[in-house]
């Protein structure tokens, strides 16, 4: 099997402050699990608030902060509201603040998985951005609450649990930020057999 099958696609979730004070991270790790994903590598971590800067804006650089600020720029407009930042980089700025502050609030899991669709796989079982417009039985539809209207009046960042990579590539980027090659691991394992093998040998005794 060639590390260009779909199998071999991974993708990194990060359970953020929230979802470990939730004591929700079993509840996490056995959604993914039970799909027939692979874990690979697993860390818990304090992330600084550079790395958590890191991590944002390295995979996204630019164009991700003028992204993020216009969406925002446009929510306000949608509620009838005037964005308090002159331009969509500053709005984008101010979120990238708020995101690195809340990644780094506190202890974090961080975790690779493979599979097929790996990302795509990952980001429906976790739901939408917005807990409160996720779907039931998602993981944010079916633990938590917060919504962009609270996040925005309280000037925060909004609560959801978890990070998931919204790419292949930028989970390569973001695996690259968060774990060294020795610390991810490749081995063997039974359910690979039933998911992958072509001709399911070795069922039979």
């Amino acid at each position: 099997m060639s590390a260009t099958h779909p199998s071999k696609e991974r993708t990194l979730v990060v359970i953020k402050p929230d979802g470990i004070q939730r004591t929700l991270v079993g509840e996490i790790i056995q959604r993914y699990e039970r799909t027939g994903l692979k874990l690979l590598a697993m860390k818990m971590v304090i992330p600084t608030e550079e790395m958590a800067t890191r991590h944002y804006y390295e995979v996204g650089g630019d164009p991700w902060i003028y992204e993020v600020g216009r969406k925002a720029a446009a929510a306000y407009e949608k509620k009838g509201m005037k964005s308090p930042y002159a331009t969509f980089e500053e709005n984008g700025q101010a979120i990238l603040k708020a995101n690195a502050k809340y990644l780094s609030s506190g202890p974090v899991i961080a975790m690779i998985w493979q599979g097929n669709q790996a990302v795509a796989l990952v980001r429906k079982i976790t739901g939408s951005t917005e807990p409160l417009s996720s779907d039931v039985g998602t993981i944010r539809g079916d633990f938590t609450l917060d919504s962009y209207a609270m996040a925005d009046i309280d000037s925060r960042s909004i609560r959801n649990l978890i990070h998931a990579s919204g790419t292949p590539e930028e989970a390569e980027k973001e695996v690259a930020i968060w774990f060294k090659p020795e610390e991810i691991l490749n081995y063997n394992l039974v359910q690979d057999k039933i998911l992958y093998d072509v001709d399911l040998d070795g069922i039979k005794e």
